[in-house]
């Protein structure tokens, strides 16, 4: 079975460890504050979620980014690539600034970003469950399908099904915009 993206990305970092360590040592998040955390960036597509996951965990970098691409409007898409490169920023934050308004939003609410990053170091498959838990209940009313921009499937994995979001051109990814609630 195909494994989510984000999934596979925060294992790959060893995020694992790192969260059963910081789980530790503070208090973790009920199901609910977990889904009204994680609620603004659900329906992003797989690709475009794991990079914002991850990227929540070094909010200082996010802050240096968006500062950078605000001063580097000009820059786009080699060009923008090219500069970011000899960044000593982590890859999910190279590959935001691509998406300006994405990091825009986690420089601007920092303090949600922090608290996000907190809980996937700490919490990770709580997060990943209540992405998929938003996920069903969008998809239950009819707020979450397959369109020009996005292909939305299920797959199931360990006996549990899995939301998967995936952009209808691998080379475009859109940012859904969406009330949160």
């Amino acid at each position: 079975m195909r494994k989510l993206l984000f999934a596979l990305a925060l294992t790959g970092l060893g995020l694992f460890g790192a969260g059963q360590a910081l789980a530790q040592s503070s208090s973790t998040l009920k199901p609910e504050e977990l889904d009204q955390l994680v609620a603004p960036i659900a329906l992003y597509p797989d690709t475009l979620l794991s990079q914002v996951l991850i990227a929540s965990t070094y909010p200082l970098e996010v802050v240096e980014a968006e500062r950078w691409v605000q001063q580097n409007k000009s820059l786009k898409g080699d060009a923008l690539k090219k500069a970011v490169d000899p960044k000593k920023w982590d890859d999910s934050i190279k590959s935001l600034t691509a998406v300006p308004d994405v990091l825009a939003m986690l420089s601007d609410k920092l303090d949600w970003t922090q608290k996000l990053g907190d809980a996937v170091l700490a919490q990770q498959p709580d997060v990943m469950d209540a992405i998929q838990r938003l996920r069903q209940k969008a998809q239950a009313n009819d707020k979450l399908k397959t369109n020009k921009q996005q292909k939305v499937t299920t797959s199931q994995q360990s006996g549990k099904d899995y939301i998967v979001i995936e952009p209808a051109t691998p080379q475009t990814v859109y940012v859904p915009y969406y009330d949160p609630a």
